[in-house]
């Protein structure tokens, strides 16, 4: 399994935010009960977010985040994403 980052910067229409959170809340859900996201939420400033992905490979992230409502509503303003190599804690293996 390949582990990824993806910070994401959102749009600043609050609004669209606000409508489409919901929707990538639940879809975040069931990325976590299949084990492809270990850990989700926003920045404390409300500006972006940030996931932590447990994937197959890049192909099989790009596809995911290809369906978050964030992309799909066009929330997503930018993603930086990178692979991580952990090799200390308890997610290192």
């Amino acid at each position: 399994m390949t582990w990824f980052t993806v910070d994401t910067r959102y749009v600043e229409d609050r609004d669209l935010l606000a409508a489409a959170r919901p929707a990538h809340r639940d879809y975040i859900t069931g990325l976590v009960e299949t084990g492809q996201v270990v850990a989700a939420g926003p920045w404390a400033d409300d500006l972006g977010g940030f996931v932590v992905f447990k994937v197959t490979d890049r192909a099989e992230l790009d596809k995911l985040l290809a369906e978050d409502p964030y992309t799909t509503e066009s929330v997503a303003a930018d993603r930086a994403i990178r692979e991580w190599k952990i090799l200390l804690g308890p997610w290192a293996g």
